[in-house]
């Protein structure tokens, strides 16, 4: 369902810039409106999306061949440019139609043959487009699909769920509320006839990014710089820190929070001193650990490290560190570029050594991998999972050797 709620939006977007008025409000509609339609039978998600999108006869035209051919297999390209240039004409009040239009028959219908070729001269990526670019890896991404996928990757819902905190707040719940029963029950004589209850409260848990820019990883480093930005940025998930790592650790979450991602993203290469470098994961977690996770992890978070697993430094403090870090999070996520190679395997000594203390080893190599990840935090039990960690001994100190 999320994927065609991506593809409504888009869809919405269409209409509004061939001159539509589809407002924000409308569209919410229809998304509630096809959790109880088929959305399988073509004909009531055509009339459901158009019974609340369109309430001018003069948009039904326009609407029905914008449906036919957005949701559709489509037999070309079509580019965002020219769907612009027909929004402007259409605004502006110049001819809509140019003259290399099929002339129609005389009588009705001439008007929505003269729409349909227009429309669909100049849609854009259809559902089908969509779809192949989900399952585009990032590698293979030209500069205009990166940029429709950065665009796309904003739309994802992510959503962390909420932990239970130790503060109590009225309501039905499992305790009662002693205080209150004995204010509620004084005008009664003391008798205990209203028995007022009380909860947990429930906060968002805070999101950790530890995000790898070493060289093996450039060639997904501005699409994964766009996700973390996405989770960062906004304050839709609450408290999220950012960090990235090669050589070391740099903490970039003031700079994805007070600018855009079009701005902030191609400034962090500059100001990443060992962007591009080689690759010591064990020395940067100790470095998290260390300075920085009683500062900013707060109570029960989730951790994701993004990694392809090449490590130049000693697998011993790798294998220490990612398990204090285990221990120290409600669940450790690894996402590997690589692990969207169906002839992938875990073989370098890094993901050897991190391997035991993951809660989830997950892909990171595409838009379908993104959005699955976002339906895998939003599924995110609220008790931790069963950890069977081995004991690890304690990291080498490279000042006692």
């Amino acid at each position: 369902m999320s994927f065609l709620l991506h593809n409504l939006l888009h869809f919405t977007r269409l209409l509004h810039r061939l001159g539509l008025d589809v407002q924000a409000g409308r569209t919410r509609d229809v998304a509630a409106a096809l959790a109880h339609v088929d959305v399988g039978r073509r004909t009531d998600f055509y009339h459901t999306l158009r019974s609340l999108l369109i309430h001018r006869a003069d948009d039904l035209a326009v609407f029905d061949e914008a449906f036919r051919v957005f949701w559709r297999r489509p037999h070309g390209d079509w580019t965002e440019k020219d769907l612009s240039a027909m929004g402007e004409k259409r605004r502006s009040g110049a001819p809509e139609y140019e003259s290399e239009a099929p002339e129609s028959d005389a009588g009705g219908g001439g008007t929505e043959r003269r729409a349909g070729y227009q429309v669909e001269r100049m849609a854009v990526l259809s559902y089908s487009d969509r779809e192949s670019l989900y399952a585009k890896d990032f590698e293979q991404f030209t500069a205009d699909e990166l940029a429709a996928a950065e665009r796309m990757l904003a739309d994802l819902d992510w959503d962390l769920g909420e932990r239970t905190s130790k503060r109590w707040t009225p309501g039905r719940g499992p305790a009662l509320d002693l205080r209150r029963t004995v204010r509620a029950n004084m005008r009664f004589g003391g008798e205990l006839i209203d028995l007022p209850e009380r909860r947990r409260k429930t906060r968002r848990r805070p999101l950790i990014l530890l995000c790898d820019v070493s060289g093996s990883m450039e060639r997904y480093s501005r699409m994964l710089l766009h996700f973390v930005h996405a989770l960062t940025g906004g304050g839709r998930l609450g408290r999220v820190e950012s960090f990235v790592f090669a050589t070391r650790l740099t903490r970039i979450t003031r700079q994805l929070v007070t600018r855009k991602a079009e701005v902030a993203v191609p400034r962090l290469p500059r100001t990443i001193t060992d962007f591009g470098g080689g690759t010591r994961i064990g020395d940067a977690l100790r470095t998290f650990n260390v300075e920085w996770a009683r500062r900013v992890r707060g109570q029960g978070p989730v951790v994701l490290v993004i990694s392809d697993g090449w490590d130049r430094g000693e697998p011993g403090c790798l294998r220490a560190e990612i398990a204090r870090l285990q221990r120290s999070c409600h669940r450790l996520i690894w996402l590997n570029p690589l692990l969207g190679s169906p002839d992938y395997v875990p073989l370098t000594r890094g993901m050897l050594a991190a391997l035991p203390s993951i809660d989830d080893f997950l892909p990171v190599h595409n838009l379908a991998s993104l959005e699955a990840l976002a339906r895998h935090l939003n599924g995110l039990p609220a008790h931790r999972p069963a950890r069977r960690q081995a004991p690890v001994p304690p990291a080498p100190n490279p000042a006692a050797a």
